[in-house]
């Protein structure tokens, strides 16, 4: 977004169908501190309160109202508590929300004042969080997605570790079928979610969209490469043709050897250690490509200052005391989050635990999706026929022009207004 903010009634237009009642505002206190009210999500929500009296005690003039919201209904609450003039002081976002919010002129920018505070982080962290050039947001925390792969198994099958191009990992997933045993399979990539595909996507040199981002690019060699791997491993049978909803649990069914790799972002460490059996073997490892080590595409929570607020230095004297490399790190020990600074990941708690290790050097490699707020709507729809492709509707090359017609659409808008030659 460049030049002013969007007049509200055009806002509005992109919120139709939406809802415009937001939080209430917090009451009027007379002891002369001010509040900032901060909204953050799922497990930060219940954890970041814990870090609040430190900043408190070095800003005594400041208090912070934490304000929990479900990661479910968290977006659209923010959207119609823009339409309704209720937004936070400070609040947590997804990194791919991040360009959403700044067309519609939610967000205040980073000063200049603020501008250390992108330093030490993970290039395309960072490059989600700019938009038009311009920093709109502070990485908080971090994940990507690898591979965790059974060691026992991977072993069993004649393998020492985890294989670094896709005909290799292939070769491997064969050789741990046959070793796993009749009725299970290699890998699992719920047929009904996206982030599996995306992540084949972005091992190819050529970009997702093209044409200044307004229309389709999935037809490329390298997408359509993408999309045989991804059905090559449902023919072979090497991935079960099935929805997140179809697996009882996937600690279970990881434990039992009903797959053996598995797609997942840091959450899944917690979930492992305190599920799975101990004599269960498990370790992470980078997503394999083409040809080496692949790419992923950068994930986490980042915190924004909005416009509306009047408390525009409390508020980025809270998003600095949240960055400081020392507060990530005890973040971390509190949620198991992923430090966004650098230097936090040399802390004991994170460089000596062998399941993180993986994952620095995978968000070394990732790669940011594209910055355009119908991009979450552009993968639903990419996953929608990659299902359908899976299920035999579609060959690859034909799933691919699909996926661009429906990104055409969901990018018309946005064609028409580079066209018409004005800002988004």
């Amino acid at each position: 977004m460049t030049g002013a903010r969007p007049d509200r009634r055009t806002t509005l237009g992109l919120l139709a169908g939406a809802g415009v009642a937001g939080l209430a505002g917090c009451g009027t206190r007379d002891d002369g501190r001010t509040r900032l009210r901060f909204w953050a999500m799922g497990t930060e929500a219940t954890k970041v309160g814990e870090l609040m009296p430190e900043f408190e005690r070095r800003n005594p003039d400041i208090r912070v109202e934490v304000q929990a919201l479900p990661w479910t209904a968290a977006h659209s609450k923010l959207l119609t508590s823009y339409a309704g003039d209720s937004l936070p002081d400070v609040s947590q976002v997804g990194n791919t929300w991040v360009s959403e919010m700044t067309a519609i002129g939610a967000i205040s920018p980073t000063p200049d004042f603020a501008a250390d505070l992108l330093t030490d982080q993970f290039p395309a962290v960072l490059d989600t969080n700019r938009i038009n050039g311009r920093p709109m947001a502070t990485p908080w925390y971090v994940d990507t997605r690898l591979i965790f792969y059974r060691t026992d198994l991977l072993q069993r099958a004649g393998y020492g570790a985890m294989p670094r191009t896709w005909a290799e990992w292939k070769a491997a997933m064969h050789a741990v079928k046959r070793v796993a045993g009749a009725g299970n399979f290699a890998v699992l990539l719920p047929v009904n979610e996206f982030e599996q595909l995306l992540t084949f996507g972005l091992q190819g040199d050529q970009p997702l969209l093209r044409d200044r981002d307004t229309r389709g690019n999935f037809a490329s060699s390298s997408f359509v490469a993408a999309l045989e791997f991804y059905k090559s491993l449902f023919d072979e049978e090497l991935a079960p043709v099935a929805s997140s909803t179809q697996i009882s649990n996937v600690w279970t069914e990881f434990e039992r050897g009903y797959f053996s790799f598995y797609f997942s972002g840091p959450w899944t460490i917690g979930d492992f250690r305190q599920r799975l059996k101990p004599e269960t073997r498990w370790m992470t490892a980078g997503v394999p490509g083409p040809n080496g080590p692949g790419a992923s595409a950068p994930g986490g929570s980042s915190l924004v200052v909005y416009r509306s607020s009047p408390n525009q230095e409390a508020a980025w004297k809270l998003v600095r005391f949240l960055s400081e490399p020392g507060v990530q790190t005890q973040f971390n020990v509190i949620t198991g989050d992923l430090p966004a600074r650098q230097s936090a990941w040399a802390a004991p708690a994170v460089a000596n635990d062998p399941a993180i290790a993986a994952f620095k050097g995978q968000l070394s490699r990732a790669k940011a999706v594209p910055k355009v707020p119908e991009w979450e709507r552009i993968v639903t729809e990419m996953q929608i026929v990659a299902e359908r492709m899976v299920r035999g509707e579609f060959t690859p090359r034909a799933a691919a022009a699909e996926i661009d017609r429906r990104a055409d659409r969901l990018l018309e808008k946005r064609r028409w207004m580079i066209e018409q030659g004005r800002a988004i």
